[in-house]
């Protein structure tokens, strides 16, 4: 038994996953709770299932900026649920234009994480215990400003609250379908050109066009099965337009190309010349900033914001969905695609179970179990890489 055990801690050890493990996970749950309930594939669930994962995986985008460099941030549900509240005073008891409260959110989550990240790279303090005395503070500061009433509404027929309510025309849905596949072809292609051109090893021709048509195909499943019910909602482009936008940031930028140096190997990020605590405050400004839109979506979804915004299992949740997704807690490893991966699996527990009406306890132990069984495979992944590469 334990010469099986080695040989499969070898097999794992020193491979690149990828997102194998967690779609297969996908593809493990879908089909457990299909056969469970004929409901849970139907185009209305699935409906329900896009627009209950975009405001907590748009806050574990936010999360994967920190954990890229090895450090966690524990604050991004209270954050999220700060900034939301600020921009629900502003824009219903102030009367502030809806965008630019808003853009004031935004800005209140950037101070927060710069702040967060001032303490960590300046004073020296721990990420988790600064990040954990924000979680605290952060929460009592939403609560101060909810006052006794405890909940704010939003207007039902606002810009804000329309965000969660508007669906695209099939049609639209259609060409963001085209655009989507062309410019992911043509983005190939590129890139295939420019290895060609500096001698570089290419990969045969059919490996790109295989994932444009599987790409292509998934796009249309997804729209097909969403236009059968009330269409793609809006909140679903922008969660993916963010996933998107931060891969293309954080894979192809000097800036996002540092994340991962420092994450992989901090001395060695800093003995070539990078500003270690700069990338790192960058970090926690990113996360908190981006926790900050996702507490606007969530008060998008609810019109309103209470003192449960930002709590309750949100936390757990966003931070499960990137390390499921195959983001590793040692930093350096990772992709903002793991936010939509690992998203997927934990709504589609959540989802699952709730029509099974199985009770939260038993859904809490059961995320618990597929967060434990993703973090396993991280640290074997991890044993087999050479030294330094995190």
């Amino acid at each position: 038994m334990k010469a099986y055990a080695a040989a499969a801690r070898r097999g794992l050890a020193g491979r690149e996953l990828g997102a194998l493990p967690v779609t297969v996970a996908l593809a493990a749950v879908m089909a457990v709770f299909s056969s469970l309930n004929s409901h849970f594939l139907s185009p209305e669930n699935l409906t329900n299932l896009a627009l209950q994962m975009a405001a907590t995986g748009t806050i574990s985008l936010g999360v994967i900026m920190v954990l890229l460099l090895g450090e966690i941030d524990l604050s991004v549900g209270s954050v999220s649920g700060l900034c939301a509240v600020v921009m629900t005073i502003q824009t219903v008891r102030h009367g502030l234009h809806p965008l630019l409260a808003v853009l004031l959110a935004l800005a209140a989550g950037a101070a927060i994480g710069l702040l967060h990240g001032l303490m960590f790279t300046r004073i020296g303090m721990p990420s988790f215990v600064v990040t954990l005395s924000g979680l605290i503070g952060w929460q009592g500061l939403l609560i101060y400003l909810l006052g006794k009433g405890g909940t704010i509404n939003l207007p039902f027929d606002g810009s804000i609250a329309k965000l969660s309510d508007t669906w695209l025309p099939d049609a639209l849905s259609w060409t963001l379908v085209a655009v989507i596949t062309a410019a992911y072809a043509a983005a190939a292609l590129l890139t295939r050109r420019a290895r060609a051109a500096l001698d570089l090893p290419v990969e045969p021709v059919h490996r790109p066009a295989l994932r444009v048509a599987a790409l292509a195909v998934l796009l249309a499943v997804v729209v097909r099965i969403l236009t059968a019910d009330r269409g793609v909602p809006l909140t679903l482009v922008i969660f993916a337009s963010l996933v998107v936008v931060l891969d293309v940031l954080v894979r192809h930028t000097v800036a996002g190309r540092r994340m991962y140096a420092v994450g992989g190997n901090a001395e060695a990020a800093r003995r070539s010349g990078i500003n270690v605590p700069r990338v790192r405050t960058l970090a926690f400004v990113a996360s908190a900033t981006i926790a900050a839109f996702g507490g606007v979506l969530a008060a998008s979804r609810l019109s309103a914001v209470n003192q449960n915004s930002g709590g309750s299992d949100i936390l757990l949740n966003a931070i499960a969905a990137a390390v499921i997704g195959g983001v590793s807690l040692f930093g350096g490893r990772g992709r903002t695609y793991a936010a939509l991966l690992g998203i997927l699996v934990i709504q589609s527990i959540t989802n699952g179970m709730l029509l099974l009406s199985v009770d939260s306890s038993v859904r809490f132990m059961v995320t618990a179990l597929v967060l434990a069984l993703a973090v396993a495979l991280d640290s074997l992944a991890r044993k087999g890489r050479p030294e330094g590469l995190g």
